[in-house]
């Protein structure tokens, strides 16, 4: 597979997060490797690059681009093991971090892994290939009432009850099988005159069961806090996200570095003892520019927020 992907905030990103040519920066999402390349441009001979991704393709590809650069560490891990890897390799403090959330190009583009929904394929949707839920699992066997809280809650889908119902209907006939037969049933529940504007009907729907196959949300909310651990004090965070529950999962945690008081307004002192750990850099997310969204329709959605350890 040729293992195309156009980069999100590039410059945005790195020119945030590297500010010392000899630090140690870490790349949680290595993906097609774009966010690496640019950091390694910025190293000097003694600085040094971690790359995370649970994907085996990605890290084959960053071997044939790497080759022999002794800067570069490639690890075929999820990051939620980022803090503990780190401290099995002795590589902590590090001086910057960064994430590119979602779904990779490659990984979208490439029909049988299942991604998606303008493509025939098998019902898969797993990053990591050794994981044992797959998206097939959950449209033919959880109840209606779970499909439809799930489509509501991770794809914000306001079709989503009629969307699980029409799933259960058509997986009574036979078991769905790929990401058309999932295509089918979505577009039977959404009426004409919805699928006639707007998004593709199957987009919101598609998202969520790939978050839930992922566990995306849960690994993000636990690797926060261990990423600010990890940094070296005056070390950067910077986070690219994609849609607003992985957005808001990011900001509120950032807020929370803030050290502002979070007690009942009807306490007269402070007893929650907030600490600051952290300021937050970006007071609105950086957008990508009208150039790069008419080069690259799929960052149209992405914001970055940055923080710093203090």
């Amino acid at each position: 597979m040729d293992f195309h992907h156009v980069t999100v905030l590039l410059e945005e990103t790195v020119n945030a997060v590297v500010l010392n040519p000899s630090g140690k920066y870490v790349d949680c999402t290595l993906g097609g490797a774009g966010h690496s390349k640019r950091v390694l441009t910025k190293l000097d001979t003694s600085g040094n690059l971690i790359c995370f991704d649970q994907d085996e393709l990605a890290i084959r590809h960053a071997e044939d681009i790497f080759g022999e650069d002794e800067r570069v560490t490639l690890i075929n891990r999820n990051f939620e093991s980022l803090e503990e890897t780190l401290k099995e390799l002795e590589l902590l403090p590090v001086n910057g971090i960064l994430f590119d959330l979602g779904v990779s190009s490659p990984q979208l583009d490439e029909a049988e892994r299942g991604f998606s929904y303008m493509q025939d394929a098998p019902l898969d949707m797993r990053m990591d290939p050794s994981s044992p839920l797959t998206a097939r699992e959950i449209v033919n066997k959880w109840t209606e009432e779970n499909l439809a809280q799930l489509i509501w809650k991770y794809g914000e889908e306001k079709w989503s009850k009629r969307i699980a119902q029409f799933i259960v209907q058509a997986r009574q006939e036979r078991e769905l099988e790929t990401t058309g037969d999932l295509v089918q049933a979505i577009k039977a529940a959404v009426p004409a005159a919805v699928r006639r504007s707007g998004p593709h009907p199957a987009k919101r729907t598609f998202q969520a069961i790939r978050i839930v196959v992922n566990d995306e949300l849960g690994v993000l909310d636990r690797v926060l806090d261990q990423a600010l651990s990890c940094l070296d004090h005056g070390g950067r965070i910077a986070v690219i996200t994609f849609h607003s529950l992985e957005d808001r999962i990011v900001k509120d945690r950032m807020k929370s570095w803030l050290g502002r008081c979070t007690c009942p307004p009807e306490l007269p002192i402070c007893r929650c003892n907030p600490v600051t750990l952290a300021k937050v850099l970006t007071r609105k997310p950086i957008l990508p520019s009208e150039e790069e969204v008419a080069q690259n329709p799929r960052s149209r959605s992405a914001k970055l927020r940055v923080a710093e350890k203090i």
